[in-house]
């Protein structure tokens, strides 16, 4: 699968290059959505970047192995760990969006971009806005644009207060019980089960190679008992240790055999399996397909 970089995006939007233009404008930049002049087909793929898109209109996005759509105004977060792509139903709507890489960020936050929850494993990618609040949150992405316009020498801590903003709007619409920390022990080990699971993601080449694949291999790594985080799992998520692992590898599996051009051997020993039947057998229980049929359909 294909993972779109900064110089990829200024290439593929605008037909131009991102060089010589100044270091921080490689980490950070704000457009409006009718910006691009040198428009390619859409494609499901990874980018090396972060992107929040501010949406008007009726819009199909396509995000991981999911597809839903969404109608009004519409708040979105993408991360390098997901592929995805949108496109508009009907007639193109208008907005904003930003694109930044994490390094952007690093000196600036006590954790990781990932700690915050629509950047977290499994996080809630989309949020629908009502009219006050859209009205806000495009006022500041106006503010974005006029700044980066501008010679104030500190303008891109503006944009680090901006996009900050932006998210802490989208957190208070977070349910409550998903906006605690780690209340006891049992959670915590779960977050880092989670943490070290998506650590493994996504696969971006077939010399890449899943070596965690089973309780034992985690509990191994966090040098805990087999049993102590099964139940730490369970009692944090209602689900098992193995459900989780299965489900991400479903999901990795189904990504890449529907985005890449590797052979049924090439994703099954990429994803840890010794061998392609072994895989053939353990997707199909999971999907009721075949990995060919999958990738046919």
């Amino acid at each position: 699968m294909d993972i779109e970089t900064f110089e990829d995006f200024y290439r593929n939007k605008f037909n131009i290059t991102a060089t010589g233009v100044k270091p921080d404008l490689g980490q950070f930049n704000v457009f409006p959505m009718n910006c691009a002049t040198h428009k390619k087909p859409i494609r499901y793929s990874r980018k090396d970047y972060y992107k929040i898109s501010f949406l008007h209109g009726h819009y199909a996005i396509h995000y991981a192995d999911k597809s839903f759509e969404v109608q009004g105004t519409t708040l979105l977060f993408f991360n390098p760990q997901v592929p995805y792509t949108f496109e508009a139903i009907g007639e193109r709507g208008d907005g904003y969006f930003c694109i930044f890489k994490a390094s952007f960020f690093n000196e600036y936050l006590r954790g990781n971009l990932r700690d915050f929850p629509m950047y977290a494993p499994g996080g809630k990618p989309a949020y629908t806005l009502d009219e006050a609040v859209a009205q806000e949150i495009g006022a500041i992405f106006e503010k974005m644009l006029d700044n980066m316009q501008s010679d104030y020498r500190f303008k891109y801590d503006l944009m680090r207060n901006y996009v900050m903003e932006i998210m802490h709007y989208a957190l208070k619409m977070q349910p409550a019980e998903s906006q605690h920390g780690y209340i006891d022990a049992n959670t915590r080990i779960t977050a880092v089960f989670i943490e070290l699971l998506e650590r493994q993601f996504p696969i971006e080449s077939i010399e890449q190679h899943l070596t965690l694949r089973s309780a034992k291999d985690f509990a191994a790594e966090l040098n805990v008992h087999v049993n102590h985080l099964n139940r730490a799992v369970k009692h944090s998520t209602g689900r098992t240790t193995t459900h989780h692992i299965t489900d991400r590898l479903v999901s990795e599996a189904k990504a890449l055999l529907k985005h890449t051009d590797w052979n049924i051997a090439e994703v099954s020993y990429s994803l840890g399996f010794e061998e392609p039947a072994h895989f053939s057998n353990f997707f199909k229980k999971q999907t009721g397909l075949t990995p060919g049929i999958f990738r046919s359909n």
